[in-house]
């Protein structure tokens, strides 16, 4: 017997979702699923097939639909040799809905392949106010079988005409940087042409990929998955029919009779516009239904011992932590060095016979909130849990700083790891965890591990990571966590869930910090692109570079800074501070291309609540001294008031002549940032 559950049948919850609607017209099969925004239909058609119809932006009636020919579905699992996907046949088992958190609503369908292979259960969501369409796929065999393969994008659509362009973004690589952050634009006009996306940790790519036709109609997906993926969209045809796909590396999952599978999630999303529109589109869906809440006054001033690299002890701490919390920093983070060794998370009793507790408990008594640094995936070869336990260690080897690599998806390992994190937290009364290493998803063929040789991908991403984090932050959920795996090599939709910011680029310098920040806005909300400081000699340009975005983080040795650099670092921390919690609620926009040193640079920023728009520009060798750029997001009608950090000037200019081209005056090795806001 099918269960049907029917929104209209339902009472609405007050406040709650009240703009997204479910229905279902029984003779058809069809389902319509709207908030307003996005419009997503769905049939179990008359051959059986479940399938994907349409997918409408509102208003616009911009269309991305199923070929009639070729069938879209969010389902394609590969079991054992048998293939279940959009051509397929089901039967309709149940169908529920549910409100979920953050404006949203859910509706599950439950279908049985017909040979009874097993049971797959669709979860499709939408959000109010987001033209997101956001899905799962579970699948729970009838006898214990593997799973050979899963897509977490595996769509066919058609609606877009002429040649389509496509963007996806490099994320940080090592060891030759020059290639890290590249926008990688390409055209699909004729058929055969693709795009291949290789996203995940220690991957090149953000997990994140948008196109759009030659009227700018447009579509973007994430994939909420930390593992490594390869993500192809191809053009089939002169119509403009293009062919998705979206495969976890490597898989080899075997399940039990009666337990679940679950593909990572992900989302298709609609927008008209240019790059910065689907950017703007999907930083909103990642700050308001994926991110991980941000604490108060949320983008925080941090302080980083990384500067003294490991020669660090609690002298040198307690030094640096009173002149930070005299300039105004609000978070101290002890970074790699304070422990025994790396896996023997114990602070090193040479360096502070005091204790951490001690000096946590200091930097408390200044104000500020205490960090560590944790590489926990990582232990040295002499750490006992390696002497104890060497069969822990995974069997491609990272050396991380010399240390070995553990393998989080064997059991025991991931199960130590959370103790030992607790414990942590508990004893030095932490803040903030740090969260760094060589790789976080693993590989690891090793036999007699609680997971297959074969599922290293997923295992140590989903059993792996993914239980890690999460479980240490459900027993201790006031303790945040940053990203830092590698430096910024794990750029995805996961990540968002598990962290309240990513680190972008490492410490590597003003020019190449902006060229991380200016790709990284095309894609994560602005509070996900915090920014290392490794400089002591500054000037606004220095300061500035780093300022743009999220947490601003200093590693600099506070005292041993002239008095002059002191001062302007407490007086660009007190200007930070002025803006800094509007930052995550802006929109941005390129005004000029990925920055170098041979012009000058400008990004922008719009806040939509106030009106405010801001722009820093930098200047290092370019010869040019001034550069008009064109405002964007203001009201032509409106009248705005227009003031020059450095410049000191002041003019007074309709939205229309801001559009137009304002012209930025930027001295060489300097920055300026203009503060635009609507007239009194």
């Amino acid at each position: 017997m099918v269960r049907v559950v029917l929104a209209l049948l339902m009472p609405l919850y007050a406040g709650v979702a009240a703009d997204v609607t479910f229905t279902f017209d029984n003779a058809s099969r069809t389902w319509n699923l709207s908030n307003g925004l996005i419009q997503a239909s769905f049939e179990l058609n008359q051959q059986d097939k479940f399938r994907l119809r349409e997918l409408v932006l509102a208003g616009r009636g911009d269309s991305w639909r199923s070929p009639n020919d070729v069938s879209s579905s969010p389902i394609r699992i590969q079991v054992g040799e048998i293939t279940l996907n959009g051509d397929t046949s089901f039967r309709l088992l149940e169908q529920r809905e549910a409100t979920i958190p953050r404006g949203g609503r859910r509706l599950t369908l439950q279908l049985a392949d017909s040979s009874d292979l097993g049971v797959i259960e669709v979860d499709l969501e939408l959000y109010s106010g987001q033209p997101v369409l956001r899905y799962r796929v579970r699948f729970r065999p009838a006898q214990t079988s593997v799973i050979r393969r899963a897509g977490m994008l595996p769509w066919n659509l058609e609606g877009g005409s002429g040649p389509i362009s496509t963007l996806h973004l490099n994320q940080w690589l090592r060891p030759d940087t020059t290639d890290s952050f590249l926008l990688n634009r390409r055209t699909l006009s004729s058929p055969g042409q693709q795009t291949l996306v290789r996203s995940g940790a220690y991957q090149r790519h953000m997990g994140y990929l948008a196109l759009r036709d030659s009227t700018d109609k447009g579509l973007f997906a994430g994939w909420e998955f930390d593992g490594r993926a390869d993500i192809i969209v191809q053009r089939v045809n002169d119509e403009g029919r293009l062919s998705f796909s979206g495969l976890i590396t490597g898989l080899n999952r075997r399940v039990e009779a009666g337990q679940w599978f679950h593909v990572p999630g992900a989302f298709l999303g609609l927008f008209r516009g240019d790059w910065d529109d689907a950017g703007w589109t999907v930083q909103q869906f990642g700050e308001k239904i994926l991110a991980q809440p941000a604490p108060a006054k949320f983008p925080w001033v941090v302080w980083n011992s990384w500067r003294y690299q490991q020669n660090i002890d609690e002298v040198t701490l307690r030094h640096n932590a009173e002149i930070a919390a005299s300039l105004g920093v609000e978070l101290f983070v002890v970074d790699l060095g304070w422990a025994e060794a790396i896996g023997e998370w114990r602070a090193d009793p040479q360096k502070f016979p005091s204790g951490m507790r001690a000096l946590a408990d200091y930097v408390h008594s200044l104000g500020m909130k205490f960090g560590l640094h944790i590489a926990f995936a990582e232990a040295a070869p002499e750490s006992r849990v390696l002497q104890e336990n060497p069969e822990w260690a995974t069997s491609d080897r990272y050396w991380y700083f010399g240390a070995e690599s553990l393998c989080l998806s064997h059991r025991p390992v991931r199960e130590w790891i959370a103790s030992e994190l607790i414990r942590v937290i508990d004893e030095y009364d932490v803040d903030w965890i740090l969260q760094d290493g060589e790789n976080m998803v693993k590989r690891c063929t090793r036999r007699g591990h609680t997971h297959s040789p074969a599922d290293w991908n997923y295992s140590n991403a989903v059993d792996g990571l993914n239980w890690v984090v999460q479980h240490v932050q459900k027993q201790r959920p006031q303790v945040h966590w940053e990203n830092c795996e590698d430096g910024g090599n794990m750029l995805t939709f996961n990540m968002l869930q598990n962290y309240v910011t990513s680190i972008t680029s490492d410490d590597s310098g003003p020019l190449v910090t902006r060229q991380a920040v200016h790709a990284m806005t095309y894609v994560f909300p602005l509070r996900y692109t915090d920014r290392y400081m490794p400089n002591d000699a500054l000037t606004n340009y220095i300061t500035r570079s780093f300022m743009f975005g999220g947490p601003w983080i200093v590693m600099t040795r506070l005292p041993e800074m002239e008095p002059q650099y002191l001062q302007i670092l407490r007086d660009e921390i007190a200007l930070y501070k002025t803006f800094r919690e509007i930052l995550p609620e802006s929109r941005v926009f390129h005004l000029t291309n990925r920055p170098t040193e041979e012009f000058i640079d400008v990004i922008q920023s719009y806040h939509p609540p106030t009106g405010w728009a801001m722009l820093f520009a930098y200047r290092w060798e370019a010869n040019e001294a001034r550069r008009t750029v064109q405002v964007r997001g203001l009201d032509a009608t409106r009248t705005y008031d227009v003031r020059f950090q450095e410049g000191r000037r002041i003019l007074r200019m309709s939205g229309a002549q801001l559009q137009a081209g304002l012209t930025i005056e930027v001295p060489r090795y300097t920055a300026e940032i203009v503060w635009i806001r609507p007239a009194e």
